[in-house]
């Protein structure tokens, strides 16, 4: 750690720890209710659940993101943050806002917008906490170093303010609200969130191999340039099926089959980066997730993005497990894995602590991948099952899922190890320990 203000990171690295567990936690809670579909059924009924369970996912990595731009950006700028008091300020306004809509969700007080159920007071409380941080981070960069590193994170970070004034706009026609409402959910997963990925990612790989500044930041225009490109009409394939003209059709599979590239280029860069580094950095748990981050993204948002993003194909797997497997491991690997790689690089500088336990940070690495894959995998199985029997050959829906009730077993039972996985790799981060790996002879890290 450089600066001082950098320790408001770990008010952000603490809650988006806390609010994992809490996701998991609730994701193994409706795998249970597939199986028992009775389990919680009064009192805390499966839609709840789900809402609670993607909107802790969307919080907690927010919140990391958040995180990640407080450690990052007064490295980048060379400076302090600009308010550090306002940092923490915003912290508590928004972990008071994620509470109050979890409550809301329990007394049923929410909207009907998947993903974007949060009360129109919570919605605007959101802004406010977006502005708060944009205008703290903006001027620390204006006033200091600017770097590629910095700018496409910033914007990353404006993108995911200004895309979000769209869950304001709730019409009454359903294929406008649609229409938009994927302009928020798309345009974040697959457009800036992207940016903030590939920004942060620059940034390890630049600590963490040693590789020269310039070397990284060519990759990182690349991967950016990729990214605008494909992602922003990739939004096409979500208006196949919403009553929306057909030439979206055309546009969506082109569009949206290029989307792979970028994935693509981001884990050559990753690897690659390692590779011409050519050396070891003491924090080998980081590393292993910031390469993690690289290649489960291109499998998940990638590989089983495009099995199933053409229009003749998506026409029989909309809305199937199909689309739960691909979008289990996309959020995982590009986004998940990308948060603990940088909280697991940032906490000991920050503690001042030498890398810890990094054995078994490692351990939950392996074990939570190896769960979240056999859950993609049991999911992918169960929609290609589903899609045959429902879309296919017709049959009713609750008949289809009588026949789909072995792969949600399997579902369940590697959620239960998830849960243990991240279990671990949270006591490894929190939790002070002996254990750690050594850097080569001779090396000194670079903080």
């Amino acid at each position: 750690m450089k600066y001082e203000s950098q320790k408001v990171a770990l008010f952000y690295f603490a809650g988006a720890l806390a609010l994992f567990v809490a996701q998991v936690l609730f994701g193994l809670i409706g795998g249970l209710i597939y199986v028992m579909p009775n389990f919680l059924s009064e009192l805390v009924p499966f839609h709840i659940v789900r809402m609670i369970h993607t909107n802790a996912l969307i919080v907690w990595l927010l919140m990391g993101f958040f995180g990640c731009a407080y450690y990052l950006i007064p490295e980048e700028a060379e400076r302090e943050l600009h308010s550090p008091g306002l940092a923490i300020l915003q912290f508590w306004l928004f972990l008071f806002g994620a509470a109050a809509a979890v409550v809301g969700y329990l007394f049923r007080i929410h909207e009907g917008r998947e993903f974007l159920e949060q009360p129109l007071w919570i919605k605007a409380a959101i802004v406010v906490v977006a502005l708060m941080f944009l205008y703290n981070v903006t001027l620390t960069v204006l006033k200091g170093r600017k770097t590629a590193v910095a700018n496409v994170l910033l914007l990353g970070l404006w993108g995911i303010a200004v895309f979000f004034l769209f869950a304001f706009f709730n019409p009454d026609n359903l294929v406008l609200d649609k229409m938009f409402w994927w302009w928020v959910v798309h345009l974040w997963v697959e457009g800036v969130w992207e940016l903030v990925m590939a920004s942060v990612l620059a940034f390890l790989m630049i600590k963490l191999t040693g590789v020269d500044r310039e070397v990284v930041e060519k990759w990182l225009y690349i991967i950016v340039s990729l990214t605008l490109f494909t992602g922003i009409l990739g939004t096409g394939h979500h208006y196949y099926w919403i009553g929306t003209p057909g030439y979206w059709q055309w546009i969506g599979s082109i569009f949206s089959t290029l989307e792979v590239i970028p994935f693509f280029a981001l884990t050559v860069f990753a690897f690659y980066m390692v590779w011409k580094g050519g050396r070891s950095h003491p924090n080998r748990a980081a590393l292993l997730w910031a390469l993690g981050c690289s290649a489960f993204a291109f499998f998940g948002s990638g590989v089983w993005g495009f099995m199933h993003t053409l229009a003749p194909i998506n026409y029989y797997t909309h809305g199937t497990q199909v689309t739960a497997a691909h979008g289990h491991l996309a959020f995982y690997g590009a986004y998940a894995c990308l948060n603990i790689a940088m909280i697991t690089y940032a906490m000991p500088l920050l503690l001042k602590r030498e890398p810890y336990n990094q054995v078994l940070n490692m351990w939950g690495f392996w074990v939570t991948s190896a769960a979240v894959c056999f859950m993609t995998f049991a999911l992918t199985f169960a929609g290609v099952v589903q899609v045959h029997l429902q879309r296919v050959m017709g049959m009713s829906y609750m008949e289809v899922q009588d026949q789909l009730a072995l792969f949600y077993l399997m579902r369940l039972g590697a959620g239960v190890v998830v849960v243990l996985g991240v279990v671990m790799i949270v006591i490894s981060l929190v939790v002070p320990g002996k254990a750690k790996v050594t850097a080569k002879a001779g090396y000194a890290p670079a903080e």
